[in-house]
């Protein structure tokens, strides 16, 4: 990576410059859109080398004209190359004025101002501001904006910025303009503006406070029905967020406008938040309930970001997760409080574990706070924001929630309007607490995921119990040796005869309130006295800390704790330790030639829990549920990937045949006309309905309840899960039919074909030849991400059988498609990469090919630094 420019943490200065205001202008024509700016610079008093040079960036910007106060720069008073712009003698004060063009219509990537259905709309973070105009873009820069736009008013009759609307009017030329204040000092990865026809849904919500604002959500006029349920969600946010956390929102106006085009999922941008299409659009015809759920979150994560992450901002990407990190445990929380908590927990340990673990054992592994990148755009990864909000749960834990709140209320309170640390967010929860998180600082900055064993004693003698406790982590890149971690292990010792908790109050580093075990040694030992019989440890419960636990225990256990176990989360987790300890043992029988042998204990376990009435229907299905073929290739060494898929296939045979009756009567049962609502219970009774469904497609007297559940279906849940089973099957002309009639029915909505196209390009009868003829259908376009995620994606993530083709062909497609992207978006030919750089988990003949389509991408003399990055780290690890 020599020839990669590497960014370090321990560089960070202080900005020489910082900005008091910011006034823009946009002067939007078809052909360019005219940027002007005029910001008022003040030299950093913090900077005791009185710097006097002004560094700014400024990309893809085609050069108008410089000024300082008022007098036009000559070409030999400044230096712009390489994206960046120096003026040198500055003085302590002063007004810099830049005018620029730039081409939205030919902007691909996505970044800065570009074009979307014919609407104007920006994306700015992390670092797409310097794609408008110079600035120093940099988080810690904060200030005032006012923005001017002006436009054609028939094409554009709608303008948006930040903040609140101060003036509009009409120009000459049948144009228009809008001025935009916002109050508030932000860095400029805040920024937005749109403009385009647009049609708005309002409402209003009063604050605590009694503020009255406005909310309003801006689509395409074809849209306007399919708004109703982001405007719930966003006054359930409002709600949520002023009683869990006392946040009050503060301007008067809060927008959404949904795009086609998007990188990512949404952004925060203050007052004017910009979303991806697929997580504002929604009604009960066309959303799933995994729909629904997302758009709720999501709607909430940007709205929590007004309080964690825009009045409190990072000082440096570094700090990324100070803000992801935070509000991805606040949205997760959020979900838990308006649904179910035990399966919100089960849905997100599931990612955790499946992606997550892979990342930390992976080529691009890295701490939740980075301590260097080469393109920041590879760092919004699910270790910053799902590990960063575990670390953020786990201080959560070891606090309980009452004093997280007063760790929460101070750093709001005495940081607003700053950009900050993490260290700062958790010195602040030191100091409510009292509690020395020096050791738990570690979390932020070392790699990898801790393992944790677990060995117990029970001497039947003298009634001694013991538990010992041993954590380590293995090496990742740059980062050999790890120190000690401070690990939360929130646990209970049951009684096996009547389930009851034994008294832990007595042992060292256990915190009877919060049920809490601290191991901060590399080896600790709980011991009890005095027992008449062998307790059964329940460890790790709500998975209170990322880590792998390793604890061999009896199939005979882990069944008690399947039924027993009061913990939502510890019961489901013992139910796919047994799945898992049954299907690594059968594949190690078939790879030496032995035919399947279904595990008795495993299916008198699954037996217990259909019958279980005290479980909710989706708890079943989440615990009846088989781990997914990601997480097991994770668990073994060079995995075979015909051999787990076959695996996986008996398996699911099995266990269908040996459950038919009370499968297809729980399917029966749960298969009635009730209106749809997204509800818990509801959700729930699709979710094991779907299970249900699921594994009697197995057994082929049953396989048509598929089509007819396609036929008769009332909401998208179940046609998308009759769908999936369909393009699963081996009926291809029953395939080509639905499909066919699916997509003549749809194909007006974008979020519907974008379905179509993921459900076809993940089905296992869909063969490297189909995702061809897919990418070539009128309804694919390679520059629209959610089109990309839905054909190229869905194949290289959810299609083991045909991306792992043993011939190679699935790895060199998607190193072509890798190709192409690295020209038109970066950002997401990059993402792509992930689906070849873990190509040491599996078979050496797959693991070549893959390292080989790595290199070929290396080759190409025009990579991006997004793709270039990652591809090189990869290559370094093998």
């Amino acid at each position: 990576m020599s020839e990669l420019n590497t960014i370090y943490l321990k560089d960070y200065q202080a900005p020489a410059f910082l900005i008091q205001k910011t006034r823009l202008t946009f002067e939007i024509f078809q052909e360019f859109t005219l940027v002007r700016s005029h910001i008022t610079f003040i030299q950093n008093p913090s900077r005791n080398d009185k710097p006097s040079t002004l560094d700014l960036f400024g990309k893809q910007l085609d050069l108008q004209s410089l000024s300082i106060d008022d007098v036009l720069l000559d070409d030999n008073q400044f230096d712009y190359k390489d994206d960046v712009l120096l003026i040198e003698n500055l003085p302590k004060a002063f007004i810099f004025e830049a005018v620029v063009k730039i081409y939205p219509d030919k902007n691909t990537s996505l970044e800065g101002l570009y074009l979307s259905n014919g609407m104007y709309c920006t994306q700015c973070e992390a670092q797409g501001f310097r794609k408008i105009t110079f600035y120093p873009d940099r988080p810690d820069v904060m200030c005032e904006f006012e923005t001017r736009i002006e436009a054609d008013v028939k094409g554009y009759p709608v303008l948006l910025s930040n903040g609140n609307l101060l003036e509009s009017g009409e120009l000459e030329g049948d144009r228009h303009f809008a001025v935009w204040q916002d109050p508030f000092k932000k860095p400029c990865y805040l920024f937005a503006l749109v403009a385009g026809d647009l049609d708005v849904k309002e409402d209003y919500f009063i604050t605590f406070e009694g503020k009255k604002v406005a909310l309003k959500i801006f689509v395409e006029s074809h849209n306007m029905h399919k708004t109703q349920f982001a405007m719930r969600s966003l006054i359930r946010s409002m709600k949520w967020d002023e009683e869990r956390f006392g946040r009050a929102y503060d301007l008067d106006l809060f927008m959404i406008v949904a795009v086609d085009h998007f990188n990512m999922g949404a952004m925060e941008n203050k007052g004017l938040n910009i979303f991806n299409s697929a997580l504002v659009l929604a009604d009960e015809v066309t959303t799933t309930d995994s729909g629904f759920e997302r758009i709720e979150g999501v709607i909430g994560h940007e709205y929590f970001h007004n309080w964690s992450g825009n009045r409190v901002t990072c000082r440096d990407w570094f700090q990324l997760s100070l803000k992801e990190g935070f509000t991805v445990f606040r949205d997760s929380e959020f979900t838990a409080d308006l649904h179910d908590r035990a399966v919100k927990r089960i849905d997100d340990v599931n990612l955790l574990k499946t992606m997550q673990f892979a990342e930390d054992a992976g080529p691009m592994a890295h701490p939740i706070r980075p301590a260097s990148y080469v393109e920041i755009n590879n760092f919004y990864t699910l270790t910053v924001y799902e590990k960063g909000a575990e670390v953020v749960r786990m201080i959560h834990t070891i606090l309980g929630e009452k004093t997280f709140r007063k760790g929460s209320d101070l750093y709001f309170d005495r940081f607003d309007g700053q950009a900050v640390t993490t260290e700062d967010f958790v010195a602040c929860m030191q100091e409510v607490s009292g509690r020395d998180f020096a050791q738990f600082q570690r979390w932020y900055d070392q790699a990898g995921t801790p393992v944790v064993e677990v060995f117990e004693h029970f001497d039947q003698a003298s009634g001694t119990y013991t538990l010992k406790f041993r954590q380590s982590c293995p090496p990742s890149i740059n980062q050999s040796k790890k120190l000690t971690f401070h690990i939360p292990i929130k646990m209970a010792l049951l009684h096996k005869a009547d389930q009851s908790k034994l008294d832990l109050s007595g042992i060292e580093e256990f915190d009877t309130q919060t049920q809490v075990y601290h191991l901060t040694k590399d080896e600790q030992i709980i011991t009890i006295e005095n027992l008449t019989t062998k307790p059964v440890a329940s460890l790790l419960r709500d998975f209170s800390a990322p880590i792998k636990l390793i604890f061999k225990r009896s199939k005979e256990e882990l069944a008690y704790l399947l039924s027993h176990d009061d913990n939502g989360f510890n019961q489901f987790d013992a139910g796919q330790t047994l799945m898992q300890m049954h299907l690594i043992e059968q594949y190690q029988n078939l790879k030496e030639g032995n035919a399947y042998v279904v595990d008795e204990a495993l299916l008198s376990a699954m037996d217990q829990v259909f019958k279980n009435e005290l479980l909710s229907n989706a708890i079943k299905a989440s615990m009846l549920t088989l781990p997914s073929f990601s997480y097991l290739s994770d668990q073994i060494d060079k995995v075979d990937v015909d051999l787990l898929l076959d695996l996986l296939t008996q398996c699911k045979t099995q266990i269908a045949l040996k459950f038919e009756k009370v499968l297809l009567t729980t399917f029966n049962t749960l298969n009635d006309d009730v209106k749809y609502e997204f509800e818990a219970k509801q959700v729930g009774k699709r979710s094991f309905k779907s299970l249900c469904l699921g594994y009697l497609s197995r057994i082929k007297a049953h396989q048509a309840l598929a089509a007819s559940t396609y036929n008769q279906s009332s909401n998208m849940t179940d046609t998308a899960l009759a769908l999936n089973i369909i393009a699963n099957g081996d009926d291809k002309k029953q395939k080509q039919k639905v499909f066919t009639q699916f997509y003549a029915k749809w194909k007006q909505d974008t979020q519907m074909v974008e379905q179509w196209l993921a459900i076809q390009a993940r089905g296992d009868d869909t063969s490297l030849a189909d995702i061809k003829l897919l990418m070539a259908h009128e309804a694919f376009d390679i520059k629209t991400p959610n089109k990309v995620r839905s054909v190229i994606g869905a194949f290289a993530m959810g299609n083991p059988v045909h991306f792992h083709a043993k011939d190679g062909s699935g790895y060199e497609f998607l190193a072509d498609q890798i190709l192409v992207l690295n020209e038109l978006n970066p950002q997401i030919a990059s993402r792509l990469c992930g689906a070849l750089t873990h190509f040491k988990r599996y078979d050496d003949r797959r693991s070549e090919q893959m390292l080989a389509q790595l290199n070929r991408i290396n080759a190409c003399n025009t990579l991006s630094k997004d793709v270039k990055e990652v591809i090189t780290r990869s290559i370094q690890s093998a």
